[in-house]
């Protein structure tokens, strides 16, 4: 199974990092493909607010935008919505039809189903992302089973836009399957949108417990409803540990912030192997927060020292956080080696 991007296939699984606004933070596209990094995650809530249609008709996506030829996936802006609506950062509100928001005292804006379908249709992604109604964390049965109903109905109309829009290029489409930590919704959930119709699910709703441990249940559920043939997606899972448990469980797309957010704030991850082929993902303590790592062939290991990159953080120098998210990158695109690796797949079957 491979990701057909409109650039060449992909193998899995893949960790995609989050380019929110079209960028990756402190990068630029060479740095993101010279980390062997083969696709990037960008943020429909984002830019359906910020970047204009005619920009998109004029350069043809967001890939030529940027100067990107890997991979692109597209969210749906649903997250976006729980985090700034849900909790109150920006006035607004959830119902049946969108979600309505205010932004400014002089501007409101409204993004339906439909619309986050359209938007990113325009941006031209390989991978488009329903829009879901994020089941909170702290919501109790009856909340997290509204939550649930609603996103069933947003995705039918999703896929009713998505099958109305003619395109040279068809994209995948990937439904979300929300229910929080009441397993019983979330089966429900993937049943109900298996019977609609999705390239793959993605794990929808905040990963942590109370306990702020990783709730693999939940992703195992999700695993054990889905159909064999679709992606499954782990939607915000990035904590190293966690993308090797789901990996087990048949997940194979991964994205989050943190290797980019802890880069620039001079966390960077390291294998505790002496070699990048004596890595063993399976031990429990294969990599930990330090500085330079023989077992990385990055920018930053390859060229400079632990002291030069410890004085430009203490200096502040921009210079930092550009070779520290290199380095983390490359992290990521080995964890991904591996996992390709541990599955048997030397090769990839170009379908």
């Amino acid at each position: 199974m491979v990701f057909k991007s409109q650039h060449g296939n992909i193998p899995l699984p893949v960790f995609f990092p989050d380019a929110t606004r079209a960028v990756l933070k402190s990068l630029d596209s060479t740095d993101i493909e010279n980390t062997k990094t083969p696709g990037i995650l960008v943020n429909t809530f984002h830019l359906w607010q910020e970047l204009s249609e005619k920009i998109l008709q004029e350069f043809d996506g967001i890939g030529n935008f940027m100067s990107w030829r890997g991979g692109i996936i597209s969210d749906s802006g649903g997250f976006q919505v729980m985090s700034v609506v849900k909790n109150g950062h920006i006035p607004g509100k959830i119902t049946d039809e969108g979600v309505v928001f205010y932004p400014s005292k002089k501007k409101k804006f409204v993004l339906t189903p439909e619309k986050s379908v359209e938007f990113q249709m325009k941006l031209k992604t390989d991978m488009v992302v329903v829009l879901d109604d994020f089941t909170d964390p702290k919501a109790n049965y009856e909340e997290a089973k509204e939550s649930v109903e609603r996103t069933i109905e947003w995705a039918k109309r999703s896929k009713a836009a998505f099958r109305s829009l003619s395109t040279v290029h068809r994209p995948y489409l990937l439904g979300v399957v929300q229910g929080g930590k009441f397993q019983d919704l979330r089966k429900y959930c993937a049943q109900e949108l298996v019977k609609i119709g999705f390239d793959g699910f993605g794990y929808g709703g905040w990963p942590m417990d109370e306990n702020n441990n990783f709730d693999l249940e939940s992703a195992k559920t999700i695993a054990d409803n889905s159909p064999k043939n679709y992606f499954l997606y782990g939607l915000g899972i990035g904590k190293p540990e966690d993308i090797v448990a789901c990996a087990k469980l048949g997940f194979n797309i991964f994205d989050c912030v943190l290797p980019t957010r802890d880069g620039r704030h001079g966390r960077l991850y390291t294998y505790t192997a002496k070699t990048i082929e004596e890595i063993d993902i399976t031990k429990p303590d294969f990599y930990k927060f330090n500085g330079k790592s023989l077992a990385c062939d990055c920018l930053l290991c390859t060229r400079y020292s632990r002291e030069y990159l410890a004085h430009l953080f203490k200096i502040g120098d921009f210079t930092a956080g550009r070779l520290a998210t290199i380095h983390n990158l490359r992290f990521y695109s080995i964890l991904m080696e591996k996992l390709l690796n541990a599955d048997g797949k030397d090769s990839v079957d170009k379908q």
